[in-house]
């Protein structure tokens, strides 16, 4: 079970990130990207970061790609925002979600 700090810290992050990909400029990243969640390691030094597309998952595979390319720059401004001694190095995962919560949303709706 992680720990209050880790919890915090994954809250932190997520939302520190969701400004960071704001300011982006590589096209590969999708502007309607959203976070789902962010796993912090216990020792902190690694952070898996699940990211879903409104556009789908082909699309949030371009967007890891760039996430994956301006990984150094996110994670130094991710340090700088939250004063942390060291940066967790980030992986970026696709996710389909946000698709998959889209698709049941339209069956409910064809049933109703």
């Amino acid at each position: 079970m992680a720990s209050y700090k880790t919890a915090r810290l994954n809250e932190d992050i997520r939302r520190e990130l969701t400004d960071i990909f704001r300011d982006l400029k590589d096209p590969r990243v999708d502007p309607l990207l959203s976070i789902v969640k962010v796993d912090l390691s216990n020792d902190q030094s690694s952070c898996k970061v699940y990211v879903s597309s409104v556009s789908g998952l082909d699309r949030a595979k371009e967007s890891v790609k760039g996430l994956t390319s301006g990984a150094g720059y996110i994670r130094r401004e991710l340090g700088q925002r939250l004063a942390m001694r060291r940066s967790p190095e980030l992986k970026f995962i696709p996710d389909d979600s946000i698709q998959h919560g889209a698709d049941i949303a339209r069956k409910l709706g064809e049933i109703l």
